[in-house]
């Protein structure tokens, strides 16, 4: 009885059937219990509205029986149903009940409580909008529900919530967001499916504005997009791709900055559709946002470089990974040399994006991750500004030199992953010279090493960023020349300096390379560079046998030819293994001779009319004395044939090998090449170039009787009769080469340094043969 009073208003009948099994007799005692509540609405009798509803909550669905708890569920919908439109001054008391069954343990009660709020929500509509968030995570749960009847339960009450926040304007957004932020990261398939279906509702309704939340759930996104179920997997490509077109409709209100590093790292993703859909959305990025993304360089270089190198298997990545690279790389400009990192930054206006841009295709295929390094960002962020602002960028050098560093110096990487590298390493050497150098000492090595790349490709690019750095004003020394504005001058790591020669040389020969009239200024990373380059010859033969020449050829392309060989024949002269500088004077004078590439420095050499033509004679004569064929082969080239005629003569004194007959074999051949033209030509003169034939007669008789032999014999045998040759005309001067007098060039003092060095060699093959012979009697002890 005592019982009886507590839950009065409601009939001991109404009582009992609503904890009664059947759901019939349920049933009735919820009509009974609505018809009561219209009673107290018609009254106006609040106090006994929120008494029966208290009742419903606390004495039944809350209670530890379940036909109670199914009572009080029944019951509280029927309250909802009578209340009508005043339901929303109790929605609180009516919806938190129920939200505690979507948790019971039985499915039934599970379900029922599903129908009650059901029931409730369809009553309030736009009333329950402030009460969203607890309905919304309660709703989330039962996504997931195992039960496929309380999951069916859920989504028609799931539908009814979507339509009453479609048809509102007065959605909570900002209170929301933290909830969507936190549940988006579930990793169950069901709740994913609620997660993403919610957004694509959210963002399909005018009033609501959910791309200025769009950093919080970004990331979220990404991660449900790899999701093993396809349907799942649509449906957030869908979200995305509808994302995508607001930003590129609306790009000022986009917050490009604090979602740049979400994708960098999802750009990096194992899984395909990610990695191409991240990376679609980076190349939008760097478009539209411009210099904003520069800052973030580094992080994005991480992501983008690996996939450069992708087959055709991930062909889409590649190529949009490829435009990434591309807009990034322009983005670099001239001014970011002015900054100074100490200083504040420089206000750059932000450049417009062409429409075009903006109506580029999205490619869907498969990519990969290869590689992971920390991604660097500005501590603050940085957003998209109107036409008429100015943003302050600074350029993060030391970040993407240090990525650059990282992916050349990787083996494994692919080739076109390194052309890329050296691209851009080339690209901020022409924009940014100046900070560049600052980097350069620790880039060397590694640019020397990749000389060795197996790709002819990777090395015209590494040369082509080589000659850039050597030839660059940025890299002058004090103590040299400066650049030509005169303007940040720093002391290099090695002088650019030509130790003066002994004899009688031109006095600008003395002054150092760089110093020659006839050539450009070189920066004192050139003398470094071709010390550095002779000495990877000299440790990698294998280097200068397949890809010598190929190098020298470029070099001579891409900076002056007369320099390159002026210093490597200064620094050939002392060079202590005689063995390679005879080696390397050979592919020189090969290079020289034969090479189109060096067709203006040969026709230099070929009349030695200026000044600096004969000091660079003299250069290489004293280099190419290393190898004695070489040196004649030098004086045919410059029509020193005297000298040449000597030379032979001193061919007795030396110790004549295999190797020595050959090279006078090639020398034959050579004299057959269309590039000693005039000198056969010159054998028809045989009144003025006596020295000439006495030199060939001197090649033809070192050689035995082979081939060449042959050759050359014949070509002497083509010598007309002087007689034969006499012209009726005596007073005409003679049309062939003639050595001017004031050629000052010493002949006596070079066929003394000949001497010298073919000593140095004599001695040194010398002490090779004791040691081999030295090494030969411990292997027989």
């Amino acid at each position: 009885m005592n019982a009886e009073r507590d839950l009065s208003p409601l009939t001991p009948g109404v009582v009992r059937a609503l904890t009664d099994k059947l759901y019939e007799k349920r049933k009735v005692a919820a009509l009974e219990i609505e018809k009561l509540v219209r009673e107290f609405v018609a009254q106006n009798n609040t106090s006994q509205i929120k008494h029966v509803i208290q009742i419903l909550s606390q004495e039944f669905a809350l209670s530890q029986h379940p036909h109670s708890r199914k009572g009080g569920l029944i019951g509280l919908a029927a309250c909802s149903i009578a209340l009508g439109k005043d339901s929303g001054l109790y929605l609180k008391e009516l919806i938190e009940p129920v939200l505690t069954c979507f948790n019971d343990a039985d499915s039934r009660l599970r379900y029922y409580a599903c129908e009650a709020l059901y029931n409730i929500v369809k009553v309030a509509r736009g009333s329950v909008l402030p009460h969203f968030n607890v309905l919304f995570d309660g709703l989330s749960k039962l996504a997931a529900d195992p039960d496929p009847n309380v999951k069916s339960g859920s989504e028609l009450l799931d539908r009814l919530l979507k339509d009453i926040v479609t048809e509102s304007n007065q959605f909570d957004l900002v209170g929301f967001i933290p909830l969507l932020r936190e549940r988006i990261y579930s990793n169950n398939q069901y709740a994913r499916q609620f997660i993403i279906s919610w957004i694509l509702v959210l963002e399909s309704v005018p009033d609501i504005n959910l791309l200025d939340y769009l950093p919080e759930i970004l990331d979220g996104l990404f991660q449900i997009l790899g999701d093993n179920s396809k349907e799942i997997r649509k449906m957030c490509e869908v979200a995305l791709g509808e994302f995508l077109k607001e930003i590129k409709k609306n790009p000022s209100s986009v917050k490009f900055a604090e979602m740049a590093n979400i994708l960098v790292i999802h750009c990096q993703a194992a899984d395909d559709l990610i990695q191409l859909t991240a990376m679609c959305w980076m190349r939008e990025f760097i478009q539209l946002a411009g210099r904003v993304m520069l800052p973030y360089s580094s992080g994005i270089l991480t992501a983008v470089l690996p996939c450069l190198s992708y087959d055709d298997r991930k062909k889409n990545i590649k190529e949009v990974a490829n435009v990434c690279n591309q807009s990034l790389m322009k983005l670099v400009i001239p001014e970011d040399d002015e900054m100074d990192e100490a200083k504040p930054s420089m206000t750059i206006q932000a450049e417009p994006t062409s429409e075009e841009s903006l109506s580029k295709p999205e490619a869907v295929t498969t990519g990969e991750s290869q590689n992971e390094l920390d991604v660097t960002a500005l501590n603050q962020p940085l957003f998209f500004p109107c036409s008429c602002e100015r943003i302050q960028v600074t350029l993060n050098l030391d970040g993407i030199v240090q990525v650059l560093d990282y992916h050349l110096s990787d083996t494994s990487i692919g080739m076109m992953t390194r052309i890329a590298v050296l691209k851009w390493l080339y690209h901020l050497y022409i924009k940014t010279p100046r900070k560049m150098f600052r980097h350069t000492d620790s880039l060397f090595p590694i640019l020397l090493r990749t000389l060795s790349d197996e790709s002819d490709e990777v090395i015209l690019k590494d040369l082509e960023l080589l000659a850039e750095i050597a030839s660059s004003p940025a890299g002058q020394t004090e103590e040299g020349h400066g650049p030509s504005d005169g303007s940040d001058a720093r002391p290099g790591p090695v002088e650019l300096h030509v130790p003066a020669r002994a004899g009688q040389l031109s006095s600008s020969s003395t002054k150092g390379l760089e110093c020659s009239p006839s050539t450009p200024t070189m920066n004192s990373y050139f003398y470094k560079f071709m010390i550095n380059l002779l000495k990877r010859f000299s440790s990698e033969r294998k280097l200068l046998e397949t890809r010598g020449a190929f190098i020298i050829r470029q070099l001579c392309l891409l900076l002056n030819a007369e320099n390159i060989f002026h210093s490597m024949a200064d620094i050939l002269l002392r060079e202590e293994d005689l063995k390679f500088a005879s080696t390397m004077v050979h592919t020189l004078n090969t290079i020289l001779l034969t090479s189109s590439e060096l067709f203006q420095l040969r026709n230099q050499l070929k009349d030695l009319k200026t000044p600096e033509s004969r000091n660079l004679f003299c250069c290489l004569y004293r280099s190419w004395c290393h190898n004695p064929v070489t040196t004649v082969s030098l004086c045919f080239l410059t029509q020193n044939y005297k000298h040449a005629y000597d030379l032979i003569q001193k061919f007795g004194d030396l110790e004549v090998t295999v190797d020595f007959l050959t090279e006078v074999d090639k020398l034959v051949q050579l004299i057959e090449c269309p590039i000693f033209t005039y000198l056969r030509l010159q054998l028809l003169d045989v009144k003025n170039n006596p020295y000439l034939i006495k030199a060939l007669y001197g090649l033809l008789m070192l050689l035995p009787q082979s081939s060449a032999f042959q050759l050359l014999s014949h070509r002497l045998q083509c010598v007309p009769n002087p007689e034969l040759m006499q012209t009726t005309d005596n007073t005409k001067p003679s049309t062939s080469f003639k050595r001017t007098a004031s050629s000052n060039i010493d002949y006596t003092e070079l066929l003394q340094h000949f001497e010298k060095v073919q000593n140095k060699h004599l001695e040194a093959r010398h002490q090779r043969a004791g040691r081999a012979e030295q090494l030969d009697r411990r292997v027989v002890l």
